[in-house]
């Protein structure tokens, strides 16, 4: 293909990414439902914590049973629920749409933690996680950084469907996309044992319910400029977590050097 066959794509590609950094360059309105998810979010470590020592349900059935461990979902787990976090921050640029969004989480945090206190169960994790190499590794971190409580509903599985839902709202590629990384989180909960069947359903439908009290209603189309530039911007949150997972892959290798 010749130089200037290329040419023509490679000035959209650099028009794309030029609207992905004028949205980018937007000032991001503060507001107080944000402050208050800030310091919500904390709130789960300690409710993790204080569960331990209490009695906890185990809402398990024979699919539970039936799921093998598979550590290499711990990347899945890992690595889409971060996309799913931060997607979101740069695809929702529409004030409303923002609100609604953070309402959303709002209600589904709050939620779950009403279940977590008073509905407290604990993972289903092994008691031994056998296996060496980085999927092993980046699973036993996981269970190490997690708390084996905060269960029912999946606070994971039901954050990430609103990202994506929320992201839909501006581009519906995009947020397709996220709602297979969201289905594939649900997956992962269940073949790392963080999560039981019913907390990944339960998780589903917290977040269908968000979805139909603060983001159904949102019909406005979203201005050409951000639905051009959610593309973009999800390539650059891919790309911001596959250096990531090379910072956890260098680590495991230089701490599986060390300990040779």
């Amino acid at each position: 293909m010749s130089e200037a066959s290329l040419a023509p794509s490679r000035g959209l590609i650099r028009r794309e990414w030029d609207v992905a950094a004028a949205s980018l360059a937007r000032p991001y309105r503060v507001t107080v439902p944000m402050v208050l998810m800030m310091l919500l979010v904390p709130c789960y470590i300690f409710i993790g914590d204080g569960m331990s020592g209490r009695p906890t349900h185990t809402p398990a059935i024979s699919w539970d049973l039936a799921i093998p461990v598979r550590p290499a979902w711990a990347l899945v787990y890992g690595c889409l629920y971060l996309f799913l976090i931060v997607l979101p921050v740069l695809v929702v640029r529409q004030e409303e749409l923002i609100r609604r969004t953070v309402l959303a989480y709002l209600f589904v945090w709050i939620t779950a933690y009403v279940f977590f206190v008073f509905y407290p169960t604990s993972a289903p994790r092994p008691a031994e996680l056998a296996g060496d190499g980085f999927a092993a590794w980046g699973l036993r971190f996981l269970y190490g950084a997690d708390p084996p409580y905060n269960c029912f509903p999946s606070l994971h599985v039901a954050h990430s469907f609103v990202s994506a839902l929320a992201c839909r709202r501006v581009n519906r590629r995009v947020g397709d996309a996220a709602m297979a990384c969201a289905s594939l989180v649900g997956l992962s909960t269940l073949f790392t044992k963080q999560h039981y069947v019913a907390d990944v359903a339960a998780g589903v439908l917290l977040a269908g319910a968000a979805w139909a009290i603060f983001l159904r209603s949102y019909a406005r189309e979203a201005p050409d400029a951000d639905r051009r530039a959610a593309p973009a911007l999800a390539t650059l949150v891919l790309a911001a977590i596959a250096v990531a997972l090379l910072g956890f892959w260098i680590a495991y290798r230089a701490g599986a050097g060390a300990g040779a």
